[in-house]
């Protein structure tokens, strides 16, 4: 038993999905680095991973995002 083992409490009305479990989950109830939110309603979390790919395919696709180097390059070019 950890003396001072610190439980992260929900709180009502915020909902968060968990990466880990892939569950939907009313208040934080895991780790922050597994779970994305908070959201507004259960509906919202439900549809996280949906709302992630489409931010990604969007900022992929923006002209002002990308620089032509293509995803995951650092920029530096080989002599």
């Amino acid at each position: 038993m950890a003396l001072f083992k610190r439980r992260t409490t929900g709180k009502p009305g915020e909902w968060y999905y968990c990466l880990e479990h892939g569950t939907v989950e009313e208040g934080p109830q895991c780790r922050a680095a597994d779970r994305f939110g908070p959201y507004g309603t259960r509906e919202e979390a439900a549809h996280a991973m949906e709302t992630a790919r489409e931010r990604n395919q969007e900022w992929d696709n923006d002209p002002k995002w990308h620089d032509g180097q293509g995803r995951g390059k650092s920029g530096s070019q080989e002599a």
